[in-house]
């Protein structure tokens, strides 16, 4: 089990406190909001009303001593900026932000951000990516470079192993796992048959897994 303090209780800071909470860890939620943090309340460990960009709150609620903080509050940049630092400072070990755009995440990882989201710019990247390509069932952008993305099993593929087919040095992918409609087959041996069906978890570059689509 892990602890999380999650500064915003908007949609997006109420979204992850509820699925983080969900999975058995700690999740501690910061907000000035008091409706918000009604909502929420009943959802997670606990519920602060609080200023998430003032240092006693910050302090006084024990913050540093969370595994990760994630900074939900990507509206306001004088309130995300500001905590960031506070955070930085206090010596939290893994700080998440929320940005609303490409100037915004630039200062938020200059002060202290070890990982900063666009929701809406991820989600959207995400979406176009599934939309012009048939294959791709998901997807994950690991950089600029590499992703990690379930592709529908080629048709050439059925009936023939990995090693029959080469798929690292042909493709330059790695298959992950094999997902089935029953079970979830993770680092597939070399000489497991495809089956018409067969979803494939593969990283690699970009381009390299556009090439199987």
């Amino acid at each position: 089990m892990k602890s999380f303090v999650i500064l915003g209780a908007g949609r997006f800071g109420q979204s992850v406190a509820k699925t983080l909470y969900s999975l058995g860890n700690e999740v501690l939620v910061i907000d000035n909001d008091e409706i918000k943090i009604s909502e929420i309340a009943d959802c997670v460990t606990k519920a602060i009303i609080g200023d998430c960009s003032d240092e006693i709150v910050l302090k006084s609620l024990g913050v540093r001593n969370f595994d990760v903080a994630i900074i939900a509050v990507g509206g306001n940049l004088e309130t995300s900026i500001m905590a960031t630092m506070l955070l930085k400072e206090m010596g939290v070990k893994y700080i998440l932000a929320k940005s609303s755009n490409d100037t915004h995440s630039k200062i938020l990882k200059k002060v202290g951000a070890d990982k900063v989201v666009l929701p809406e710019k991820d989600m959207g990247i995400k979406i176009a990516k599934n939309l012009v390509s048939e294959n791709m069932l998901d997807y994950i952008e690991l950089s600029h470079d590499y992703s990690i993305a379930e592709i529908a099993l080629p048709l050439k593929w059925i009936g023939k192993n990995i090693r029959e087919i080469n798929v690292r040095a042909t493709y330059n992918i790695n298959i992950m796992a094999i997902k089935t409609k029953t079970e979830i087959q993770v680092n597939p041996d070399a000489e497991r048959v495809f089956l018409d069906g067969d979803v494939l978890v593969v990283v690699g570059k970009n381009e390299d897994i556009e090439s199987i689509e």
